[in-house]
């Protein structure tokens, strides 16, 4: 093949090691396009139809044209501004984990007897499965035989025994069931998705804290500096990478929230627990008489906002990598 093509010989040799990524990229850049881009043009496509998700005997399908009727609709519909809502809260509370997690990494940096034992024991929120977590919380709320059941018994009631033995509790006020009220149900299942989170910062943050430049911290006791103004003013700063990709896992978590919602409240009491991808999981799929059309069009807003912040974090780390050079 050289003798008859040297010159395609030539440019192969010449570029090869610009190639040789591609070859290793082809792959995964196929499936993504095939099970990502594709799936997300069809669902904006699909946001512009009425579909049941039915065809005709003839193959043919059943949707109807109504152009920007769907998002008209999404206007007017009261459960998808209390999911907007929710995504909301989600995204502000669940920024907690960034300190949270930054504090945990912190103490677990000393070097003290069992400090493995610690490690693993924060470390465990992290490998277990979301559904465990939201089946452990679920537990946890139960105001009958939960935590949260046991600790109110212990303040707000008093145990009497009666002639046959069998011990009663007479309680001043019945114990709150979290994941059955309107107003604290959101906040227990943000509380329950904030554990596994906190874990996954801390790890960020552990793996930040062993590339602490050593001078730059005995630098700074030279120079009077500790405690607070040790952590702000030289153990930050190199923290900053870590910090950064903490804030972006955080925010994209608090956005696709969805599978600690089916386990616990499936989006109750009365949808006041619903987020964007719930509902559109619940229009979709979920409701009788599927609504394909409308459920693509909450997918579509949602993953608009997820664009947007997506957008603006490729742009902070080009810009963070161009001052770099």
């Amino acid at each position: 093949m050289d003798e008859t093509h040297p010159e395609n010989a030539g440019w192969l040799k010449r570029n090869k090691l610009a190639i040789a990524p591609w070859i290793f990229l082809i792959p995964a850049l196929g499936f993504f396009a095939v099970y990502v881009v594709l799936p997300i043009f069809e669902s904006i496509w699909l946001s512009f139809y009425e579909w049941n998700g039915l065809y005709r005997p003839d193959g043919t399908s059943t949707a109807t044209w109504v152009g920007f009727d769907n998002y008209a609709k999404l206007w007017g519909d009261p459960k998808f501004w209390i999911s907007l809502k929710n995504n909301v809260l989600w995204l502000v509370l669940f920024m907690l984990a960034v300190p949270a997690g930054l504090l945990i990494a912190l103490f677990l940096n000393q070097t003290v007897i069992g400090m493995r034992l610690y490690k693993s024991l924060f470390f465990f929120p992290f490998v277990i499965s979301q559904v465990v977590v939201g089946l452990i919380f679920g537990w946890f709320y139960n105001p009958d035989f939960g935590v949260v059941g046991s600790v109110w018994k212990a303040l707000f009631c008093e145990e009497t025994v009666n002639i046959l033995g069998n011990a009663t509790f007479r309680c001043t006020r019945s114990a709150p069931d979290i994941l059955s009220s309107p107003e604290f149900a959101t906040y227990g299942i943000i509380a329950a998705g904030l554990w596994p989170q906190i874990a996954y910062c801390m790890i960020l943050y552990l793996t930040g804290l062993n590339n602490v430049a050593a001078d730059q911290v005995e630098a700074g006791r030279l120079d009077g500096a500790k405690g607070w103004r040790m952590l702000w003013y030289v153990v930050l700063p190199q923290l900053r990478p870590a910090t950064f990709i903490a804030v972006v896992v955080t925010v994209i978590g608090a956005l696709r929230s969805f599978d600690m919602i089916a386990i616990m409240t499936q989006g109750g009491p009365f949808g006041s627990t619903n987020v964007l991808a719930y509902y559109m999981y619940e229009t979709a799929i979920s409701e009788y008489g599927e609504r394909y059309g409308y459920g693509s069009a909450i997918a579509t807003v949602l993953f608009l906002i997820m664009l947007v912040y997506i957008s603006y974090f490729l742009w902070r780390m080009y810009q963070d990598e161009k001052g770099g050079r």
